[in-house]
């Protein structure tokens, strides 16, 4: 039998309320992406002060993290000159993210969606997405 795990909008507000909180505590305000396990957007929070050019980044990296099952940081460290993923970048239409901030969230060893955070740096972005993903675990 083939079990599904998938989040739902009350996971996602945990996972927002997670990120959100660590944006706070580093004083950098951030644009908050969740999606289900094939990369659909499920919900959003751009913070007061977020850059709007961030959003769609975020929303980016979230869809790679989760459709795409890897951290947007990997994909990264792949596409580098003379590495095995150089150029992926600019894969399905530029959408794929090769910037740290995006990762996978994963239940039961099993990828149930993504967290995408822009607007800091890619370090920062990257500490808000796990603090999202850890507030959200620690609810299981």
């Amino acid at each position: 039998m083939l079990t599904i795990k998938r989040l739902d909008i009350q996971d996602a507000r945990v996972l927002i309320a997670g990120a959100r909180e660590k944006s706070e505590e580093i004083g950098v305000p951030m644009c908050i992406a969740i999606t289900d396990e094939g990369g659909n957007l499920i919900a959003f929070e751009r913070m007061d002060g977020g850059k709007v050019t961030s959003s769609i980044i975020a929303i980016d990296k979230s869809y790679t993290a989760s459709a795409a099952k890897k951290a947007t940081h990997e994909y990264g460290a792949a596409s580098q000159p003379g590495s095995p993923a150089y150029g992926i970048g600019s894969a399905i239409g530029g959408r794929l993210m090769v910037v740290g901030g995006g990762l996978p969230v994963i239940v039961d060893e099993e990828v149930v969606g993504g967290i995408g955070v822009s607007s800091g740096t890619p370090d920062q972005d990257r500490a808000v997405a796990q603090a999202g993903i850890d507030s959200f675990l620690a609810t299981l």
